[in-house]
């Protein structure tokens, strides 16, 4: 499987965690199975451009931890044989991933990989907010995804 990771990290105070991203991608995106060629954009920002990001795009005027952009919103939408299937991309706030990793008792780099993980799923399509049965799935393959990576179940 070829997946090709972009990652940016556009401030300066995120650790290099771009190795753990994109084994994360492809660990996924293999349990998931699929097309054969991935890409997908990973930005690694602040609490303040997330915020705007989320007000802009969703309506909410606050931070959040992690925000995700399908490129392929149907199954209509045209992908050119040969070429990667362009996944989307997540942009990651580092301040409230710290916050939240803390106040579960995570590990940093574990909750990060977690939110990799749900963001992926949303961008192949999985929408823990549409019902309570779609978040199961969701929650259960992220569970899944996790146990692959030696992290344990994050819910619990």
């Amino acid at each position: 499987m070829k997946v090709v990771v972009r990652v940016e990290r556009v401030q300066p105070q995120w650790p290099k965690v771009d190795r753990v991203i994109r084994h994360c991608v492809r660990v996924a995106l293999e349990h998931l199975g699929g097309v054969e060629k991935h890409e997908v954009a990973v930005r690694l920002t602040d609490n303040a451009e997330i915020q705007e990001l989320n007000r802009r795009y969703r309506g909410i005027d606050k931070p959040t931890n992690i925000l995700s952009f399908a490129m392929m919103n149907d199954a209509d939408d045209f992908h050119p044989p040969g070429e990667p299937l362009l996944l989307g991309d997540l942009v990651i706030a580092r301040e409230t991933l710290l916050e939240e990793a803390r106040d579960q008792g995570k590990r940093f780099e574990d909750h990060l990989v977690h939110l990799v993980v749900h963001g992926l799923l949303h961008l192949k399509g999985y929408d823990h907010e549409k019902s309570m049965d779609a978040a199961l799935h969701q929650e259960t393959m992220e569970i899944a995804i996790l146990s692959r990576m030696g992290i344990h179940n994050p819910y619990e």
